[in-house]
């Protein structure tokens, strides 16, 4: 039986070295939508085809996966035909995170070096706690969410689907982060966020409102597993 991890960029090769610094998970390759990666080697593991040679990859032994793709629509959609498929989604816990024994976890969750997940919060499916963020007590991440490195979430913060915390962020506490949405590098949130809604600067300020439309399925189209 094996693992393999979707998507060989960089994201990838942050998931590899999750799985070599915790000794969990030895991935037997890489499999990336990039033709022209077919075959070579990132940081010693082969990638050895696309989402179309994921069905004879089960029949070899693949039983599981984690989907690499920082993406968070492409992230998710990739999840579920997994599952759809019957493979297993596994997580990807750096060593030197520290996550809280009350701490929920759901499936295909990434949790990197320096990351805190405090008492009590619950992190979704498919989402991406990066390096040196903290998420503090009672937080709720939602499914395929992503919580950018060195972000900082008060006690008490929800982040829906797909919501995107830039790098530095800072959210105070209780406020909710809303679906879709984008918080801008270095924002200091002070008031909530409504969905697929931008904002940026000190204090964070609207700067655009997308169509829902434009979220969960966007690249739905160029995925399949035959």
């Amino acid at each position: 039986m094996g693992t393999i991890i979707v998507g060989a960029g960089g994201h990838g090769r942050v998931v590899l070295d999750i799985f070599r610094q915790a000794h969990n998970v030895n991935p037997v390759g890489f499999i990336d939508a990039n033709p022209a990666l077919h075959g070579k080697f990132i940081d010693g593991v082969e990638v050895i085809g696309g989402a179309a040679d994921i069905a004879a990859l089960t029949a070899a032994g693949v039983d599981s996966a984690l989907v690499a793709i920082g993406d968070n629509a492409t992230r998710n959609i990739y999840a579920q035909a997994l599952q759809a498929n019957g493979i297993r989604l596994v997580n990807a816990i750096h060593p030197k995170a520290c996550v809280a024994d009350t701490a929920r976890l759901g499936r295909n969750v990434v949790i990197a070096a320096g990351a805190v997940v405090c008492a009590h919060c619950r992190i979704g499916d498919s989402s991406i706690i990066n390096t040196a963020s903290i998420v503090d007590h009672e937080s709720i991440i939602g499914r395929s969410a992503h919580v950018c490195p060195g972000a900082r979430l008060a006690g008490r913060v929800t982040v829906e689907d797909f919501a995107f915390i830039g790098i530095g962020a800072t959210v105070i506490q209780c406020l909710t982060i809303g679906r879709g949405s984008t918080v801008g590098a270095g924002a200091v949130v002070l008031r909530d966020v409504s969905a697929f809604t931008t904002v940026v600067g000190v204090p964070a300020r609207v700067i655009r409102e997308s169509a829902e439309a434009l979220v969960p399925s966007a690249h739905a189209a160029k995925i399949r597993i035959a």
